[in-house]
C-alpha cells in the first residue's frame, strides 16, 4: 500500500513544498519547514468565483440574542485545590494540557483525578511512556482503588482514537503527548509535526464527543512546554507545576483558561499517598521565626482571586567585586534593579557598593507589582541592620517618581492580614479602607519617604 506524499509547509510564510529544504525558497528563512499531514480536497465545482461552491455546505447563522447562555455544567474532581484552578470543575469536551519538570507529580495528580472521578462515570487513562503493570504499581503505592477506571497503552493515534469512539469515556488522559505519533507523517514521536497533528485528532475527537481531554506535556530546560507553540492556542486551559524537587510543596498555576480566571493558584504537599490538598497555603510561606530578624517582611499578594501572606527576604551586603551582584529568586530581576534605583533617588540610599539578594521563601514566584513595597523595606531593613515588626504586612507598587501607588483587591489583602493575626499594615494610601478593620492599624502612605519613615 503506497503511504500518502509527504509534504513540508514554511512557520514564517505557509509555502509548502515537496521535499525538505533548510531554506525557504519563498521567503528566504532558514530551518523553518516542518513536516504536515497531506490532506485531499475534492474539487469545488459550481459557484461565481473561480469555482467556488457557493452555498453549498454553509451553515445558518444565528442572533446573539437566539443563543441561550446556559451555565456550563462543570464535573468535580474531588479535589479542591485543582477543582479551584480548573475553575470550579471540568467542563465537558474541555481540553486540559498541563505540563512540568519530570517527576513533580503530574501523572500522579491525574491518576488521583481520575481514580477519585471513577465512581459513576467512564474514565480511561492512555498511557505512552509507561506500562500498564508500572501505572497499577503506583495506584498500589499510593493506596487508590482503581476498580473501574479503564487503561490503554498506546502511542498510535489512530488506535487511540478508534478504543476511545468504542469505550466512549466520559474523561480521558493522555501521558504524554510527545509519545503519541499518526502514520501519516514520517517524522518520528515528539516532532513539532507529530505533536501539533496528534493534538488536533485529539481535540477534535474531545470537541465532537463531549469527552473531557487531559494532555501531559514536557518542558523544556527553559520551562516552557516543548513542542510547537500552537498546541496552547488549539486546548482551552494551560496548567503548569510548579516546585522545587527538593521541596515538598506543589503548585499549579493556570495560565490560560476558558473557562474560568487565569493565574489561579492551587497549592499541594507531596507525601507517601500521594498529592494532598494545602487549605491554608498561607501557613507553609511564612516563616516563624523565634526573634526578629533583620531583611525579613510579609506581604499580601493576589494570585487569581486568592489573596497569599508571603515572606520577602533581603540580604545587603558589601561587595568586593566591581560590579556588585543583583539576584533574586521568585522576583523578577529588572524589578530589583529599577527599586534600588528609586530608593538612591528618592530615599538618599545609596547601594552601588553592595551585593543585594532577593528571595520569596516557599518557592512561590510574584509576578505582581504589589510586591515593590515589600522589597524596599526589607532591602532597608538589611542594609540599616534593624527588624521590622513581626506582626506588620505591607503591600503596594513603588513608582518611579517615588510614590506609592495602588494595587488591585486591596480589602481583600487586608481582611486576609488580619485574619492571620497581624495588627500593623503598610498601605497605598488609595488602598487605605474607609472603615477600620477590627485589630489592625492602618498606615497610609504616598511617598516611598513616608514608608521609609514609618518603619524608622
Amino acid at each position: 500500500m503506497a503511504r500518502a506524499k509527504v509534504l513540508y509547509s514554511c512557520t514564517e510564510c505557509g509555502a509548502t513544498s515537496p521535499k525538505w529544504m533548510g531554506q525557504c525558497a519563498d521567503c528566504g528563512a532558514w530551518n523553518t519547514l516542518t513536516e504536515i499531514a497531506p490532506t485531499t480536497t475534492a474539487p469545488a465545482r459550481g459557484g461565481r468565483f473561480g469555482g467556488y461552491a457557493g452555498t453549498a455546505g454553509a451553515q445558518p447563522v444565528q442572533h446573539l440574542s437566539d443563543v441561550p447562555p446556559d451555565d456550563v455544567q462543570r464535573q468535580p474532581t474531588g479535589i479542591g485545590e485543582f477543582d479551584r484552578v480548573l475553575g470550579g470543575g471540568l467542563v465537558p469536551g474541555s481540553v486540559v494540557l498541563i505540563g512540568g519538570d519530570p517527576g513533580i507529580g503530574k501523572s500522579t495528580l491525574l491518576l488521583q483525578t481520575l481514580v477519585g472521578m471513577g465512581e459513576g462515570r467512564r474514565t480511561l487513562y492512555v498511557t505512552g511512556e509507561e506500562s500498564l503493570q508500572q501505572v497499577s504499581l503506583r495506584a498500589h503505592r499510593l493506596g487508590l482503588e482503581s476498580g473501574s477506571m479503564q487503561l490503554l497503552a498506546e502511542t498510535r493515534v489512530e488506535s487511540l482514537l478508534a478504543t476511545a469512539e468504542k469505550e466512549r469515556p466520559e474523561v480521558m488522559v493522555v501521558d504524554s503527548i510527545q509519545t503519541i505519533y499518526t502514520e501519516e507523517l514520517q517524522s518520528a514521536p515528539g516532532a513539532v509535526a507529530q505533536v501539533r497533528e496528534s493534538a488536533a485528532r485529539l481535540v477534535r475527537h474531545a470537541k465532537a464527543s463531549g469527552t473531557a481531554l487531559f494532555l501531559v506535556g514536557h518542558v523544556t530546560k527553559e520551562g516552557t512546554l516543548a513542542g510547537p507553540r500552537v498546541l496552547e492556542h488549539m486546548v482551552d486551559t494551560v496548567l503548569y507545576f510548579e516546585g522545587d524537587s527538593g521541596s515538598r510543596y506543589r503548585l499549579i498555576r493556570a495560565f490560560k483558561n476558558r473557562f474560568g480566571a487565569v493565574n489561579e493558584l492551587g497549592v499541594f504537599a507531596m507525601t507517601d499517598r500521594g498529592l494532598r490538598e494545602v487549605s491554608n497555603p498561607s501557613a507553609i510561606f511564612l516563616s516563624r521565626h523565634d526573634e526578629p530578624v533583620p531583611g525579613s517582611v510579609v506581604m499580601v499578594t493576589l494570585e487569581g482571586s486568592r489573596p497569599l501572606l508571603v515572606e520577602v527576604q533581603a540580604l545587603v551586603d558589601e561587595s568586593h567585586l566591581g560590579n556588585p551582584r543583583r539576584i533574586s529568586t521568585g522576583l523578577e530581576h529588572n524589578r530589583v534593579a529599577m527599586l534600588l534605583a528609586v530608593l538612591h533617588r528618592h530615599g538618599g540610599v545609596a547601594t552601588f557598593d553592595q551585593d543585594v539578594f532577593v528571595n520569596v521563601v516557599g518557592g512561590v514566584r510574584v509576578t505582581e507589582t504589589g510586591a515593590d513595597l515589600a522589597m524596599v523595606l526589607a532591602m532597608m531593613s538589611s542594609l540599616r541592620n534593624r527588624t521590622l515588626p513581626q506582626d506588620l504586612v505591607v503591600f503596594g507598587e513603588v513608582g518611579l517618581a517615588g510614590e506609592i501607588r495602588p494595587v488591585p483587591s486591596g480589602q481583600e489583602r487586608l481582611h486576609e492580614a488580619a485574619k492571620h493575626g497581624f495588627k500593623r499594615a503598610i498601605v497605598p494610601k488609595a488602598n487605605a479602607p474607609r472603615r477600620p478593620i477590627a485589630g489592625l492599624q492602618i498606615t497610609p502612605v504616598s511617598r516611598l519617604s513616608e514608608a521609609l519613615s514609618a518603619v524608622a
